[in-house]
């Protein structure tokens, strides 16, 4: 363990931490929104199976909440045990971010979840719809102030350096960093089709044990509908912020697209095993010019290689790789929303191999949101703050051998707890029907 580099390993481990962590927002800050429209139909309609969803669904939000800030508060230890240069370079800028999401978002969020869960019938339907709305805003403010923070990094405007330490100048442009829009946009799309292939994938599994109480049908084509209508919502913005990056992180784009050298008519790699030793793509395949036509709006366009940016680019493999897995589940997100929504749409009830197809899901979102959060924070490197600070020069003297023993306790950890709840969203799942309710088709149609 001592032979090891203790800068790899710290990287290693907030990989390993920020990963475990974002499940869980990613999660949450569309799922608090789908309550919130489980209410206002129960209002609205005033049929059960609306409010039935409503208390599933903000179990299900609470549990992912607590693991959230748990794992969260872990993740921040780590900027003063491996990452102390981060602070002591850009404090001034990190420190006021992180303290806002926590006075702005997490306070709305902790305090009002307690009345969703257990005050309905204490403060009424007015005061517990209103504690609805509080958390889901404060999730959604949550990610505000994150993603101010790490486009930021990606992006940093808005400061001077004095002595070897960042000075805001301008909170605006700080907050309104060029990335920012594109990058929190991009996030909260995902986070909505997390949680709906999430809704459709649990509701799905219920569906499939024979739990036809109407609360899972109405999950369900919830869940379905909220995943048609974003995903090619999300491919548009996904493109804008892929145009972005390009103009302020050129290095990262030629990165996902493996190109080395600077060229005109660049293709679209559909497959290739990047060689950092030669400077070259194994066994490419690809489309000719396409990458060209879809960054700069060209057949013969101009993209600059890795080759323009010496010790200055990230690794390859894993951006390319990473950017590959996200637009490849995104595609499969597509195909299987689009299809259960024509699907619904013409039947009242889901078949068996829809069922097993969106069980098959529940957990797409989170694989194409950790690749591409592997591209956007792997893409930064060498860089923790683009232009301002290295990653090798914020790390601490801690030696490996310690990096290394809380590593694997951290890895050790996050695979017991997130077994746990995975295993915890299926026992929730399986003891949650009521087979003396009606069937959930007639249900509906009173709806």
């Amino acid at each position: 363990m001592s032979e090891l580099d203790p800068a790899l390993l710290a990287r290693i481990q907030f990989a390993a931490n920020i990963s475990f962590h974002i499940l869980f927002p990613t999660i949450t800050i569309a799922l608090g929104w789908f309550l919130l429209f489980f209410k206002l139909r129960y209002l609205r309609t005033g049929r059960q199976h609306w409010l039935d969803a409503y208390y599933f669904w903000v179990k299900v939000f609470a549990l992912t909440f607590a693991l959230g800030v748990v794992s969260g508060i872990t993740m921040s230890f780590q900027f003063g045990t491996n990452w102390p240069g981060f602070m002591e370079t850009v404090g001034n800028i990190a420190g006021p971010l992180l303290a806002y999401e926590v006075l702005t978002a997490f306070f709305l969020e902790a305090s009002f979840l307690g009345i969703m869960l257990f005050g309905r019938k204490r403060v009424g339907e007015r005061v517990h719809t209103l504690a609805t709305v509080l958390v889901a805003g404060g999730t959604t403010l949550s990610a505000f102030w994150i993603l101010a923070l790490n486009s930021w990094m990606q992006t940093p405007v808005g400061f001077e350096m004095i002595d070897g330490v960042a000075h805001p100048t301008d909170w605006l442009a700080i907050i309104f960093n060029p990335s920012f829009p594109y990058r929190l946009m991009h996030m909260l799309l995902a986070s909505g089709l997390t949680a709906a292939f999430l809704v459709a994938g649990l509701s799905a599994y219920r569906w499939l044990r024979r739990d036809r109480t109407p609360d899972v049908l109405a999950a369900l084509r919830a869940g379905v509908v909220v995943a048609a209508l974003l995903i090619p919502v999300q491919i548009f913005v996904g493109d804008l912020h892929g145009l972005n990056t390009l103009e302020h992180q050129p290095a990262k784009v030629a990165a996902m697209e493996g190109i080395w050298q600077d060229e005109k008519g660049a293709p679209i790699l559909l497959f290739a095993l990047p060689n950092e030793e030669t400077r070259s793509n194994d066994y490419a395949i690809g489309i000719p010019k396409l990458a060209s036509l879809i960054l700069t709006h060209s057949l013969d366009g101009e993209i600059k290689g890795l080759d323009s940016f010496p010790n200055a680019h990230p690794p390859v493999a894993p951006v390319f790789w990473g950017f590959r897995v996200m637009v490849g589940t995104g595609l499969l997100m597509l195909a299987v929303s689009w299809w259960s929504a024509w699907r619904l749409r013409r039947h009242a009830e889901p078949t068996r191999w829809q069922a097993r197809a969106l069980l098959a899901m529940t957990f797409s979102g989170w694989l194409a949101t950790l690749a591409g959060w592997y591209v956007t924070e792997i893409g930064r490197q060498p860089w923790l703050v683009t232009g301002v600070l290295r990653t090798v020069d914020a790390i601490s003297a801690t030696p490996a051998p310690i990096i290394g023993i809380s590593l694997t306790a951290y890895l050790l950890l996050y695979v017991l707890l997130l077994s746990a709840y995975v295993s915890v969203l299926f026992y929730l799942a399986r003891h949650r029907g009521k087979p003396d309710h009606k069937p959930a088709v007639a249900g509906l149609q009173e709806a």
